[in-house]
This record gives C-alpha cells, sequence and structure tokens, in this order.
C-alpha cells in the first residue's frame, strides 16, 4: 500500500492515513497521517477532505487551524459528504474559521438533513423554533424533530415530547408527549 500511495494511488493514500490515524498494523502517527489525508485531498477525495479537515480542525499532527477545516470542509461538503456538510455548518454555527453566519449553517445543514442526518435534522428543527437564519416556523420545526426523533436522537425525541406538550406546531397531546418523552428517557 505505502509504494501505491507514493504513486499517487488516491485509495492507497486514504487508507494508508486511516492505518496511520488509527493505529492499525502500524504506530499511530498523525502527521504521517495528515500528508496522506492532504495529498488524497488535493486530488478530490471527499473522506480524505473530510479527515484532513478534522485534523486541521482539532489540530491532530498539523497546527489547529478552523479556517484549514472550512476549506476542506467545505470542498467535501460540495461533494455531497454528510459529515462534511454537518461540520461545515457547526463552523458557520460558531463561527470557527469563518464569520458566523446562520443562514450559512442552515444551508449546509438542510443539505445533511436531507441525506437522513439525525443531528442535522435536530439542527434545523432548532433553527425553525427559534428563527436562526430562516424565518421562525413551529410547525417545520416539528417536521424536523420528528425525522430525528424517529431515527432515536435522545435530544429530539424529548423536544418533540415538549412541543406535544405545550402545543407548539401541534396540537397540544400529553399522552403523545409522555410518548416521546419516554423514548427519550
Amino acid at each position: 500500500m505505502e509504494k501505491a500511495a507514493k504513486q499517487n494511488s488516491v485509495e492507497a493514500q486514504y487508507n494508508l492515513g486511516i492505518c496511520f490515524y488509527h493505529g492499525r498494523g502500524t504506530a499511530r502517527n498523525y502527521e504521517e497521517a495528515a500528508q496522506l489525508f492532504l495529498a488524497a485531498a488535493k486530488q478530490g477525495n471527499a473522506r480524505a477532505q473530510l479527515n484532513f479537515a478534522n485534523i486541521c480542525y482539532f489540530g491532530q499532527g498539523v497546527e489547529q487551524s478552523y479556517s484549514q477545516a472550512v476549506q476542506w470542509y467545505e470542498a467535501a461538503a460540495n461533494q455531497g459528504h454528510l459529515k462534511a456538510q454537518l461540520n461545515l455548518g457547526n463552523c458557520y454555527n460558531k463561527g470557527q474559521g469563518v464569520k458566523q453566519d446562520y443562514v450559512q449553517a442552515f444551508k449546509w445543514y438542510e443539505k445533511a438533513a436531507k441525506q437522513g442526518d439525525a443531528t442535522s435534522q435536530h439542527n434545523i428543527a432548532a433553527y425553525y423554533e427559534n428563527g436562526q437564519g430562516v424565518k421562525q416556523d413551529f410547525e417545520k420545526a416539528v417536521k424536523w424533530c420528528r425525522k430525528s426523533a424517529e431515527q432515536g436522537f435522545a435530544e429530539a425525541q424529548y423536544n418533540l415530547g415538549a412541543y406535544y406538550y405545550i402545543g407548539q406546531g401541534v396540537p397540544q397531546d400529553y399522552f403523545e408527549a409522555v410518548k416521546w418523552f419516554k423514548k427519550a428517557a
């Protein structure tokens, strides 16, 4: 695999990067993993772009840099990589590596949510509930919260129970509230 990686095989670079990152079959080496992920990322491999972004975000084997992380999250997110879309949304939400921008955060969360990511669906629900980056809409908040809750996301299950308990975005229904509270517990 090392020979293939040196010959610019994207898959070999990515897989060898995974081995070094996790210490599988070799000693853990974040610096080597970073170099391999970067080489594959530059060739357009979305998984390598995500992994190199994570390395930059946390400063593993490279100097910590939110702005570099955002650059690589965006590259992978533009290829439709769900986790990169979620992470890019998080960066915009928190203003890490970019100016805080709830509209952009919502945009990237929505892309991941539409691919079925429960965390992103829950984030979208919160944005609709609070009117962050979008017009406040409790019915849409409930819709996205339900999608997340139905996947077993406990915080969404609790929030869905709360919507039913107070009758926000849905008719008040204590039985339905208890059902969701139980699932969250």
